[in-house]
């Protein structure tokens, strides 16, 4: 499709209804298009967003960040010339008590780039949990693009690793048949699960006595340390390499960070830009990434995540429904199967509130609004009632 059959939509007035953006040719012969009409809803509210459950990276710019971009200043971050990137990662470096900091598109590229970066030559493993990001939902880049096997541990008390278990899979490569671990990445929140910072700590002193680097992929970090668990700092210090994300629960349109030393940020720079990773007026984006930080980290916004996603818990319990995980950040877990409601059934029937779910994991952001809960409240006592008249018949 092109861009000027887009105007293909009829319309009346100024909004088709179905959100688009319209275009027009304007007349002109040379193909030149400008916007005709564009969503009302961009910048101004959170939108679809105030309804859907399915994950934290539903949130949506605000009009704070559109101003920042609109002020930001335009130069080449590969040139290392723009104010507003360096500024911003040697903030966050600084807020995390690390050296250094490298703009990222996405938390994958900051996870296989900070992996690639400490990783020298094979054979080398990776140790982790079996429910990680870099296992489940990062295309198998570990092994195509660092080269590496990894090593999934399984927790011993279901919730999250322990030392113990990592030391009992620890391959210390003495056989030529071996594939030796070189490296533990560790998930804080894992499926809203803090790993306490103590047990980070007694981790991070065993890999290190053990010649072992550490990475966390700390998307989530943010979450831990509005739950209280630690702030940015004591947990960063576990670690060798940290990923931080600004386009999940922060609600920036895109971008994550990593944070090292000064030699693994230029390591990890010069893979960046094999990969493709290099930008150019990277002040566009990194602009609405300071505002996430500040508006929604610091400014206590996630602290209202997770008050509402314990509102839902209760909501569900006190219906008489059961949870899977207690609740600890902004991730709420409902068994449905102790009903007899399947995931897609469930999925199903939110919709027919307006509500959109992604299983029965229910992630909250802050833009969740009342309504959103509200009809949240009424889905579940119409569930957990019919289950309870069900069972009574």
């Amino acid at each position: 499709m092109t861009v000027a059959s887009k105007q293909a939509c009829k319309t009346s007035g100024t909004n088709c209804g179905n959100g688009d953006i319209h275009y027009s040719s304007n007349g002109a012969s040379n193909g030149v298009t400008k916007v005709g009409v564009i969503k009302d809803n961009n910048w101004q509210q959170a939108g679809p967003a105030a309804f859907d459950f399915r994950s934290d990276i539903m949130t949506t710019p605000t009009t704070r960040m559109l101003e920042a971009i609109t002020d930001t200043t335009l130069l080449d971050d590969d040139f290392r010339q723009d104010p507003t990137t360096l500024n911003l990662e040697s903030w966050i470096a600084e807020l995390t008590g690390k050296e250094a900091g490298l703009f990222v598109v996405s938390g994958t590229m900051g996870n296989l780039l900070s992996i690639r970066t400490h990783l020298q030559s094979p054979p080398h493993s990776v140790m982790c949990d079996h429910r990680s990001h870099i296992v489940t939902h990062e295309a198998g880049g570990i092994a195509s693009l660092c080269g590496a096997m990894i090593q999934t541990v399984e927790p011993s008390n279901d919730r999250h690793l322990t030392l113990e278990d990592l030391k009992k899979k620890l391959n210390r490569g003495t056989l030529v048949t071996d594939c030796p671990t070189k490296l533990i990445s560790l998930e804080c929140p894992l499926g809203g699960v803090i790993l306490p910072l103590g047990e980070c700590q007694r981790i991070s002193t065993w890999a290190r006595e053990s010649g072992l680097s550490m990475h966390l992929d700390g998307a989530r970090l943010w979450e831990a340390v509005a739950a209280g668990a630690g702030t940015l700092k004591e947990y960063c210090e576990c670690f060798d390499s940290v990923s931080l994300c600004f386009s999940k629960g922060l609600g920036a349109p895109i971008g994550s960070i990593i944070v090292g030393d000064l030699a693994f940020r230029e390591r990890a720079r010069w893979i960046r830009k094999s990969i493709g990773g290099g930008l150019r007026q990277a002040g566009v984006v990194c602009s609405a990434a300071r505002v996430a930080v500040e508006d929604t980290f610091l400014g206590g916004k996630l602290q209202l995540s997770h008050s509402k996603a314990k509102q839902i818990a209760r909501m569900w319990e006190g219906y008489g429904g059961k949870l899977a995980n207690a609740v600890e950040t902004n991730m709420v877990w409902l068994d449905t199967a102790a009903i007899g409601l399947s995931e897609d059934d469930f999925i199903k029937e939110g919709e027919k509130y307006g509500l959109k779910f992604m299983g029965t994991r229910l992630v909250v952001h802050y833009q969740i609004g009342d309504e959103a809960l509200g009809r949240l409240n009424e889905l579940m006592k119409r569930l957990l009632g019919e289950i309870d008249l069900a069972i009574n018949m």
